[in-house]
C-alpha cells in the first residue's frame, strides 16, 4: 500500500466537504436574493402553508396525544410514595412546552415534509421541468424555494403550539382519570414551575426547526442528480440531515438560552 495514499483519501474528503459546504452557502445566498423577487414567491406561499403545515397537523396532534399520556403516567409511576402527585402537572406541561413538543413534532416533519420537498424538487430537476422554468426566465428558487422555506418556517411553530395544548390536555384528562388526581392538583403543578420565556424558547426553537427541514429538503431536492434513484438519495438525505440538525439545534438553544 502506497504510504500517500491515506493522506490522499483524507485530502479528498476535506475538499469534497468543503466543495459541498460552498454549493450549500451559493444556495443559501441565492435564496436571500430571492425574496426581494416578491411578485413570484407571493402567491404561492399562502398554498404551500396549506400543504406542508395544515395538513401536518394530524400528525403532530397524534404524535402529542400519546406524548402527553404517557408523561403523566410515567411521572406518576417515578414520583409514587417520595413527591406530591401534583408534581405530574409541572412535569407534563414543562416537558411538553421545553422539549418534547417542538422534537418530536420537528423529528416528525422532517419525515414528512422535508421528503416531500426534496422528492418533488428532486423530480423535478430530473425531469428538467427545473431547467424549464429557467429558460422561460423564471427564477427557479424565488418560484420554488422560498414559498416552501416561509411556509415552513411559520407553520412549524404553529402546529408546535398545538401540539403542545394537546399534550399537556391528554395529560391533564389521563391524571384525572387513571391517576385519582383532581383538576385542580394538576393545575397548581403546571403554574408551579412556569415562566412565560417557556413559551418565548419554545417558538424559537421550533421556528429554527421549520427553517432547517425546509432549506435541506429544498437544497437536496434542488441539486438532486442521476435519476430516480437520485431522488430516492436526496430524499434520504434529506430527512437524515434534518433529523440530525434538530438534535443539535435543541442542544445548542439549551445551551444558549436555558443557561
Amino acid at each position: 500500500m502506497n504510504l500517500s495514499t491515506p493522506f490522499a483519501i483524507i485530502g479528498g474528503s476535506i475538499l469534497g466537504l468543503l466543495s459541498s459546504f460552498g454549493q450549500f452557502s451559493r444556495f443559501v445566498g441565492d435564496l436571500i436574493r430571492a425574496l426581494t423577487d416578491i411578485r413570484t414567491w407571493g402567491p404561492l406561499t399562502v398554498g404551500q402553508m396549506r400543504r406542508l403545515g395544515v395538513d401536518s397537523l394530524p400528525i403532530a396532534l397524534f404524535l402529542s396525544c400519546f406524548t402527553g399520556i404517557v408523561l403523566a403516567l410515567q411521572a406518576s409511576y417515578t414520583f409514587t410514595g417520595a413527591i406530591p402527585l401534583y408534581f405530574v402537572g409541572a412535569l407534563v406541561t414543562k416537558t411538553m412546552i421545553l422539549e418534547l413538543g417542538p422534537v418530536l413534532t420537528g423529528l416528525a416533519l422532517s419525515g414528512r415534509v422535508g421528503a416531500n420537498i426534496a422528492a418533488e424538487l428532486g423530480t423535478m430537476r430530473v425531469s428538467e421541468q427545473i431547467d424549464a422554468l429557467e429558460t422561460m426566465a423564471y427564477n427557479p428558487i424565488a418560484y420554488l424555494v422560498v414559498p416552501r422555506v416561509l411556509a415552513g418556517t411559520i407553520m412549524v411553530p404553529l402546529l408546535v403550539i398545538f401540539s403542545n395544548v394537546l399534550g399537556i390536555a391528554s395529560g391533564w384528562i389521563t391524571s384525572m382519570n387513571v391517576l385519582d388526581m383532581t383538576s385542580a392538583q394538576f393545575v397548581r403543578g403546571s403554574r408551579l414551575f412556569y415562566d412565560s420565556f417557556d413559551i418565548v424558547y419554545c417558538v424559537i426553537k421550533s421556528t429554527s426547526f421549520g427553517l432547517t427541514i425546509t432549506v435541506l429538503g429544498c437544497y437536496q431536492g434542488f441539486n438532486t442528480r442521476g435519476g430516480a434513484e437520485g431522488v430516492g438519495i436526496a430524499t434520504t438525505r434529506a430527512v437524515v440531515l434534518a433529523s440530525m440538525m434538530i438534535l443539535v439545534l435543541d442542544a445548542f438553544w439549551a445551551l444558549v438560552l436555558l443557561q
